[in-house]
């Protein structure tokens, strides 16, 4: 299949399948005479993996990880899913981080008035300035 139906396929866009070829993710693909990429049902079943781990977060080291251990029928379970705590523990910190984010916001957000004048605590706290307001 060429590389329009790989991507309909596996919901992975031309471009990111062209990505992950150039940094050896998955495999060059084959090319046919008339040298459009040819994708087989090992290369689309690969691209679902890769899809689904990124979907899930997963960074592209990790997926180099995660896809040797796929392809290795010796490994043990257990490395990956110690690979697995380790990115819920990044998710966590992520998680963490991005509530602080959203608190900071809200409170910026709730000393705004939203109306027609200039002053806007939101602007002052991303510039930096002390967020004050009068009522």
């Amino acid at each position: 299949m060429q590389i329009g139906d790989a991507s309909r396929a596996t919901g992975v866009s031309a471009k990111m399948i062209r990505h992950y070829e150039s940094i050896g993710l998955i495999p060059a693909a084959d090319r046919r005479d008339s040298n459009y990429r040819d994708y087989g049902h090992h290369d689309i079943h690969r691209l679902g993996f890769i899809r689904r781990a990124r979907d899930l977060g997963f960074s592209i080291d990790e997926i180099r990880d995660l896809l040797r251990l796929w392809g290795d029928s010796h490994r043990e379970s257990a490395e990956v899913k110690a690979l697995a705590n380790r990115h819920i523990s990044d998710l966590d910190r992520k998680i963490a981080l991005l509530g602080e984010m959203r608190s900071t916001l809200a409170t910026l957000a709730d000393a705004c008035d939203g109306d027609h004048r200039p002053d806007c605590p939101i602007i002052e706290g991303l510039a930096g300035e002390h967020a004050h307001h009068a009522h």
